[in-house]
């Protein structure tokens, strides 16, 4: 993808209503779409074309997810606006780490997350890199039909160092997010979302 001008634009200057606190916990719920899209098309008939291919042991519950697509939507916490988000998933680096690619309203913004098994902590890792020019790491865990993600941040300008989250799956498949980041001392509500399989939704950078 070339970048010209007008994408340098899109990557430095970000709408006002997307501030870094909000990429921040946005990206903890678009983690949290992995496990809803592995654990609700375990028993697909036809799994997409990638699943074929070898994928690292650790990472198997992501197979399922290749090739697919999601659509969520919530409301912007300042101007309660919809903003749509689209992730799409892929296999990477032959077969030992999965990648996945977001656009929030046709490419206002947008970020790619990178997931592979970390052997030294034993636990799957992930890290999440932006067009706002920041990125963030952290792990998962998974506990039945609720799973947690922690990240650690660097680059935030208003102090924000750690975000978290608690998912669950409802009883008609959907997922529900709910997160929380921390910065200034203490802990704080963000955002939460519901995301559904969407085969003909687009991921779009500018």
């Amino acid at each position: 993808m070339s970048i010209d001008s007008l994408s340098m634009n899109a990557i430095h200057r970000v709408p006002r209503r997307y501030t870094v606190d909000y990429f921040v916990i946005r990206q903890i719920i678009f983690v949290a779409t992995i496990f809803v899209s592995a654990l609700t098309t375990l028993s697909a008939e036809e799994p997409a074309e990638q699943n074929a291919l070898s994928l690292n042991e650790h990472l198997m519950v992501f197979q399922p997810l290749l090739g697919k697509t999601y659509r969520g939507s919530f409301a912007d916490q300042g101007e309660g606006k919809e903003t749509i988000d689209v992730s799409s998933w892929e296999r990477a680096m032959n077969g030992q780490a999965v990648r996945g690619l977001h656009s929030i309203n046709d490419g206002e913004y947008g970020g790619e997350t990178i997931i592979m098994w970390d052997p030294k902590q034993e636990k799957i890792a992930f890290w999440y890199f932006t067009t706002a020019g920041f990125f963030t790491q952290g792990t998962m865990e998974i506990e039945g039909d609720t799973w947690s993600s922690t990240e650690e941040v660097t680059g935030n300008a208003n102090g924000i160092s750690r975000v978290k989250a608690i998912s669950k799956i409802l009883e008609n498949g959907n997922l529900e997010v709910k997160s929380e980041y921390f910065g200034n001392g203490k802990w704080s509500p963000g955002h939460a979302a519901t995301y559904t399989e969407a085969p003909d939704a687009k991921v779009v950078f500018r």
